[in-house]
């Protein structure tokens, strides 16, 4: 395996040792990208969140932190990921604010209209069925909740070329602004919203129950 499909198969789904200390990086490479997609949201302290795909648990500890009265879900379908997000958020674990769970988007362990904003971080490219997967969301979400996706990647064709290769590299699924906008109308979602910095390939795309 070539190494950069080596490391976008631990971007999909970190394994092992090595996993481990991958998701943890990306709680710092997708930080700033985390902060301008979180600033179209409001976040109030009673709310209960959950983050779809967590990794390294860094977006969990950065809601955890504004939903200090509520509570704080993340869950992972790889164990590597489930394992540094657990540690990068002991604290609020062990005092019972977060719980860190290995599940995927496609079977969520939560019963209907639990939380009132999700969250998905730099994970819908690995989605096994984007439109299922979304109204699986949409099922979780309270009546007037949120659901947004904040991705560092849409189609454009500026950076197509970039887009492509990493495409062809692994099974990686990105969308355009209005695909978007139609696969979140087709799960139920109404006011959406589509916010992009076209410089850098920047998405963000929210949605209301």
């Amino acid at each position: 395996m070539g190494l950069m499909k080596y490391v976008f198969e631990q971007a999909g789904k970190p394994r092992g040792k090595f996993g481990e200390l991958f998701a943890m990086s990306m709680n710092l490479g997708h930080s700033k990208l985390t902060r301008w997609g979180l600033s179209y949201l409001t976040v109030n302290p009673e709310d209960f969140v959950l983050d779809v795909g967590c990794g390294g648990g860094k977006t969990v500890s950065r809601l955890a932190k504004i939903a200090r009265e509520g509570k704080v879900w993340g869950v992972d379908y790889s164990d590597a990921s489930v394992a540094a997000a657990t540690r990068a958020n002991r604290k609020s674990i062990d005092n019972g604010q977060v719980k860190i769970l290995k599940a995927s988007v496609s079977e969520l362990p939560f019963p209907g209209e639990m939380f009132d904003l999700v969250t998905a971080v730099e994970t819908c490219y690995f989605w096994p069925d984007f439109q299922e997967n979304l109204k699986e969301i949409y099922r979780v979400l309270k009546p007037g909740g949120s659901f947004v996706i904040i991705n560092e990647a849409y189609k454009n064709e500026k950076f197509e070329k970039r887009n492509s290769s990493i495409a062809n590299t692994r099974k990686f699924l990105y969308y355009l602004p209005l695909e978007f906008k139609e696969y979140f109308e087709n799960a139920g979602f109404s006011q959406i919203r589509i916010k992009t910095i076209e410089s850098k390939n920047w998405i963000t795309v929210i949605g209301r129950k």
